[in-house]
């Protein structure tokens, strides 16, 4: 039935627990995960600034944030390998909807799962506004992982 996920992450607290879904899946057949990490380059607005990095050299904001999401992408990746999926990923610079609605239609997706509430975790809102906003415009299933 689901043979493809496409798992959005932000790296929050919440995307972890959707983690612990994905690795149930395997036993409904699911093949394949499209892990999708999205810089919103509307936070990116004075890219042109530099990092230090520890070694006291620059190091381009954007290239940075890059580094740093391929780096949590590969841990989330071994987690999931030894389930026996097949894990593609990919970062993309962009409004985290707009790459995830182009993700769910040049894909193959059979389902998406998102965490309720990304890193700004505002409390007071039912669901957060990229997960909400998943959910009413994507066309496939979405599972939303609750804190």
């Amino acid at each position: 039935m689901f043979r493809k996920i496409l798992y959005p992450t932000d790296f929050s607290d919440v995307s972890k627990i959707a983690i612990e879904y994905l690795r149930q899946l395997k036993e409904s057949a699911v093949e394949e995960i499209l892990l999708l990490h999205v810089i919103d380059d509307r936070d990116l607005q004075f890219s042109y600034l530099y990092v230090f990095d520890e070694y006291g050299g620059e190091k381009d904001l954007k290239q940075k944030l890059k580094d740093d999401a391929a780096n949590k992408l590969a841990e989330i990746e071994d987690k999931l390998k030894d389930c026996g999926f097949k894990i593609t990923s990919r970062i993309e610079l962009g409004i985290p909807l707009k790459e995830i609605l182009k993700a769910e239609q040049k894909e193959d997706i059979s389902m998406i799962i998102i965490g309720s509430h990304g890193k700004s975790n505002v409390e007071e809102m039912l669901l957060g506004s990229v997960s909400e906003k998943v959910v009413r415009k994507c066309k496939k299933p979405v599972l939303v992982v609750k804190r």
